[in-house]
């Protein structure tokens, strides 16, 4: 029966989005839950079968949808990164790319038994190992940056790269297909090729020139940019049968690279749209399964799965990476781990049906072949990356507070949760003179823009539970946090307060909206001036564990006046700070951190542990590379 056209569509598209939030709250990939319900609407109960409700439309729309995730691949394919990738890297996304397709097509023509056509562009789907799959669980298995950095640039690039693989070999036998000769077939691929490179790239040309003179206005860039996609989509298909796969990607990797102003708000819209549309594609895809076609995958997919997961990854990896500067570890774990995700499945689902009315009939099996590839991985390495991880040492554990702002007070903080309390702290500055007290002081420090597309990838943020925005700019602060906000749960970003409530209306009118602050931290008058200024009275940081016999309310009220809660350290290692608007109740076992004037007697002990810091500190001025005096004279 023929459901109507707006039920079906609100349905698809909140089954995605409920399948999106309920990942978030479990932790489990996304992408397994989108099968899971995408088949119970469909091939299960079969209230659902898109190419039968949408009739026409079907095609239209998956092909709309893919165009636009594609064009996200390549806008996240930065030149520079991979100018600037390690050797690994570039083995992984050259020769590994090179061996994944062909021992993936060998493996499609000689184990799955079929035709070379149909193996090849499953051979060049399996290439893809989307980012969208990756990075969540990179984020669950908590890697070190160095294996991270393997896995998420192998997805970024390789995303494109395999999606472009499948294009021109399927136009390559769509065209061989229709009675072609072959020299009539390379000038129909040539003439697509050009096409796609001249509408796609010119468009990004034109579009960023327009963009940088400001012939559009802020709020329309985001409309221009994806109506951009489906104009160079379309005019490219119309010079070429799907030309325009290929157009909209060069058109992202151009537009990628063209650092336009103001391009991070551009970026957030897309990555919106396309959160959208990969949820209610990947429903829609697998709810148009049929079970008769389901039916049909013998031992012959069943073998060729599981040789793509323990035969060709591993081969392909351990060929690729041989003489790299890569660990035996590091080696195995990307052996193992090669989730697909939602590009693959969108090429299979749009290439499938093309190729079937082609006349190559194994056409039918690529879906149901890529789907059980996409299940297969996503499940198996989802549940096993954290273990291999832990087991092979590559994992990192995210109880790391990254504190962003040097001052004497932030210097000190750090200090004492390093060394004190044993956590992992990381300070950044864009002053190497204000790090200089912290570096020698043995503070892990970065030096850098904390918003620079550099420092953000150089960043291990895989082990960050904890931001603390802590400069005397507020609404650089503001900034900040608005920027973790969308890598960590808005619960972990704080900043030090704007403005004390008693300072009156004058002081409130220069503080930063709400809405684009991280939460308040400490106390209502812990701004960075009140900070400083304690600092200087000799305040220090005081730790306290609260135990069955000794309260949260004990400690309260023994607390020195003044005195300012920083905040709670739980399970030995992560800390969250206190926020005055919602104050944190410790539990026994866990360790207070608190702010205040210095306890009488404690100079004796004060003098012993700065004699031994101004040690540590002549002896690393005196092994010091003389370049780094340099740079803060």
């Amino acid at each position: 029966m023929t459901h109507d056209l707006l039920n079906v569509l609100v349905l698809v598209v909140s089954l995605g989005v409920i399948a999106q939030w309920i990942a978030w709250r479990l932790r489990l990939p996304a992408i397994v839950l989108f099968l899971i319900a995408g088949v119970i609407v469909g091939p299960v109960f079969g209230w659902v079968r898109p190419s039968v409700d949408l009739g026409d439309v079907y095609r239209p729309v998956v092909s709309l949808c893919v165009a636009v995730i594609l064009f996200e691949g390549g806008l996240t394919l930065r030149l520079h990164e991979f100018k600037e990738a390690a050797s690994g890297v570039k083995r992984l996304v050259s020769i590994g790319a090179i061996f994944a397709f062909g021992l993936g097509s060998l493996a499609a023509k000689g184990i799955g038994d079929l035709d070379w056509p149909v193996a090849l562009v499953f051979g060049a789907i399996m290439v893809v190992t989307g980012p969208t799959v990756i990075i969540p669980l990179l984020r669950q298995a908590r890697l070190n940056r160095r294996t991270a950095s393997y896995l998420k640039w192998e997805g970024i690039i390789n995303d494109p790269i395999g999606a472009l693989a499948a294009v021109l070999i399927f136009q390559f036998f769509v065209y061989s297909g229709g009675g072609d000769p072959l020299d009539s077939v390379l000038i129909s691929l040539g003439i697509g090729s050009v096409a796609a490179i001249l509408i796609g790239g010119g468009a990004a040309l034109l579009i960023g020139w327009a963009f940088r003179n400001a012939y559009v206005p802020e709020y329309l860039k985001a409309p221009v940019m994806l109506a951009g996609v489906l104009v160079v989509f379309a005019a490219s298909n119309t010079v070429q049968h799907e030309a325009g796969l290929l157009a909209v990607t060069l058109m992202g990797m151009v537009l990628g690279n063209l650092e336009l102003p103001n391009f991070e708000e551009m970026r957030r819209f897309k990555e919106y749209i396309t959160i959208l549309l990969v949820s209610s594609v990947f429903v829609l895809l697998t709810a148009d399964l049929d079970p008769v076609t389901i039916s049909h995958l013998d031992w012959h997919a069943i073998a060729l799965v599981a040789s793509m997961l323990i035969i060709v990854r591993p081969l392909a990896i351990l060929l690729a990476t041989v003489g790299a500067d890569m660990k035996w570890n590091e080696r195995l774990l990307l052996s193992w781990i090669a989730p697909r995700g939602i590009v693959a499945a969108a090429v299979a689902g749009l290439f499938g049906p093309e190729m079937l009315d082609a006349g190559y009939e194994d056409a039918e099996l690529l879906l149901p072949l890529v789907f059980a590839m996409v299940l297969s991985t996503v499940t198996l390495h989802g549940f096993t990356i954290s273990w291999l991880a832990k087991r092979l040492d590559l994992a990192t554990p995210d109880d790391g507070v990254l504190i962003v702002g040097a001052s004497p007070w932030t210097t000190e903080l750090a200090q004492s949760l390093s060394k004190e309390l044993n956590l992992s702290v990381l300070l950044v500055d864009s002053s190497w003179h204000r790090l200089r007290e912290a570096r020698l002081a043995g503070v892990n420090v970065i030096y850098g823009e904390i918003l620079s597309d550099e420092l953000q990838l150089s960043l291990q943020l895989n082990g960050v539970n904890v931001v603390l925005a802590a400069t005397s700019n507020d609404a650089y602060n503001a900034l900040v946090c608005r920027n973790f906000a969308g890598r960590l749960e808005h619960d972990r970003v704080f900043q030090l307060p704007m403005y004390a409530p008693d300072e009156g209306n004058r002081q409130k009118s220069k503080a930063v909206a709400r809405p684009f602050t991280g939460i308040p931290a400490f106390a209502d008058n812990a701004q960075y001036e009140e900070l400083w200024r304690r600092h200087f009275q000799n305040w220090k940081f005081y730790k306290t564990k609260i135990t069955e016999a000794y309260t949260y309310e004990d400690f309260l009220s023994d607390l020195p006046d003044e005195s300012i809660c920083i905040g709670v350290v739980r399970e030995g290692t992560r800390l969250t700070f206190h926020a005055p608007h919602a104050p944190i109740k410790p539990k026994p076992g866990e360790t207070v951190v608190y702010y205040a004037p210095k306890k009488p007697g404690a100079a004796e002990s004060e003098a012993r542990n700065r004699a031994e810091e101004r040690k540590q500190s002549a002896d690393e001025v005196l092994s010091a590379d003389p370049a780094d005096d340099a740079l803060t004279s």
